[in-house]
């Protein structure tokens, strides 16, 4: 028996009975308020043995070898109508799959959803943070998968291990665009350190070199000044909503001051980072604009889930969701090479999700950007990802990226919100949909304000 398997079952070993739920708190998270709810003892508890090709179905199980599948506990549990499997708080040491019937997910008292054994929906988990981000109701007969939870981890980790590596690795091509010339040959430059990777702005650069010096705010003011349109809009978003103090200034030295000097720093950064979606292919740089203005909706979104709910610096996540995407500038830029036989730019869209990871990552360990950010080009739709108890800016960014798809025609493909490990840490315990209608609504003049000061 590994250590995996006596891990959960000590877990496992709890009794399942009349249950109320309840939470923890832990460092910078509020936690989700419980609610007194009971939760129903299952009927039936058996040891499961679903084949690895049956639990490759299931998200994130279908993302780990078959070798640690096959050593995976599993049990099923049999509830019946109206049995309550878990409540919202409810801290959990297991994750849940439905298997058969269907179930009815309350993440408040005011709003509930259906999923169905049959649907898209079951291949997600039901629960995936460390405490459940709503109420499990049968409203038929279900069939229940447990798996531990710590399998979260194992995937976490994995994907972790993944985004930490600057080494240039083979990029594993979907079976769609493996037999691709052009994704075969861009994966062999990307292999081979052969893509081209373009630089940021003198000004930029040499202001992130400066700031290693401990400089002042004179010293930061006349080096940003050497690039006038980088001046009139850091004097731009000083006088904007985001840093109003109701005086109006007009010159970079006092923009410095009222912003700040990291906060400036990231923000000629992010400035800087409009240069860089740039092609001469008109119809590629159509694809460019595109990808630059969904980068903008996402860093707006961060910058107000980080002002409005948590302890992470705006400016950090700010630039955190600009960079998300970045990985996309070289495939854009390669593609200016196939100018005959090149794929489309929806083509290029559709393979982003396998590229943005390695070649994100590349491209801002060339550029000299922090260590920690290169993670979220990887992490930024892995919406299962669990970066550990307190929330992170790469949580950040996962929550604005989800956001972002909202009312979109991919919406349908997303888990709902309560349902990833990231939503379950924000501060005030905001697990309910009006938050989201708040981030989409009531801060929609904050999102369009950043959105017009970085276009």
């Amino acid at each position: 028996m590994n250590w995996f398997t006596r891990l959960f079952e000590k877990n496992a070993a709890a009794e399942h009975g009349i249950l109320i739920a309840k939470t923890t708190e832990t460092q910078n998270t509020q936690a989700i308020r419980p609610l007194n709810i009971e939760v129903s003892r299952p009927f039936t508890k058996h040891r499961q043995n679903l084949t690895v090709a049956q639990l490759k179905k299931f998200a994130p199980l279908r993302d780990l070898d078959a070798t640690t599948l096959s050593s995976l506990p599993q049990f099923s549990l049999r509830y019946r109508k109206n049995d309550v499997i878990f409540a919202i708080g409810q801290q959990s040491k297991s994750v849940f799959y439905l298997l058969a019937g269907e179930l009815e997910m309350q993440p408040d008292s005011e709003n509930s959803y259906q999923i169905r054994a049959d649907s898209a929906l079951a291949h997600l988990p039901l629960n995936s943070g460390s405490h459940c981000g709503a109420t499990a109701t049968a409203t038929s007969d279900v069939l229940i998968l447990e798996v531990p939870v710590e399998i979260n981890r194992l995937w976490t980790d994995k994907n972790r291990e993944s985004a930490n590596c600057v080494e240039l690795v083979d990029i594993q091509l979907p079976a769609p665009i493996n037999g691709s010339r052009f994704f075969n040959s861009f994966a062999k430059a990307y292999r081979e350190n052969k893509l081209r990777l373009p630089s940021l702005p003198d000004v930029a650069l040499k202001l992130k070199e400066a700031m290693k010096k401990d400089i002042g705010i004179h010293e930061a003011a006349e080096i940003i000044q050497l690039d006038p349109p980088i001046v009139a809009k850091l004097i731009q978003v000083a006088n904007s909503a985001l840093y109003t103090s109701g005086v109006p200034i007009g010159n970079c030295h006092d923009a410095v001051a009222r912003i700040g000097l990291n906060a400036t720093r990231k923000l000629v950064l992010g400035i800087s980072l409009k240069q860089l979606f740039s092609c001469t292919d008109p119809e590629l740089m159509k694809g460019m604009q595109t990808l630059w203005k969904n980068s903008l909706y996402v860093s707006s979104l961060s910058f107000v889930l980080a002002q409005d709910c948590s302890d992470i610096n705006p400016e950090d996540a700010l630039l955190g969701g600009l960079i998300a995407d970045i990985g996309a500038i070289p495939l854009l830029h390669f593609a200016e090479q196939f100018p005959d036989d090149g794929p489309s730019f929806a083509e290029l869209q559709s393979a982003l999700p396998y590229l943005r990871g390695p070649v994100g990552a590349l491209m801002l360990h060339t550029l000299g950007f922090p260590e920690q950010l290169g993670n979220i080009p990887h992490q930024a739709e892995n919406w299962l990802y669990d970066s550990g108890p307190v929330l992170t800016m790469t949580d950040i960014v996962i929550l604005a990226k989800l956001h972002s798809y909202f009312g979109s025609g991919n919406a349908h493909d997303l888990p709902y919100i309560n349902s990833i490990p990231a939503y379950s840490k924000l501060n005030q315990g905001k697990l309910n949909p009006d938050f989201s209608l708040m981030v989409l609504h009531k801060a929609q003049a904050r999102v369009h304000a950043a959105m017009h000061l970085l276009s």
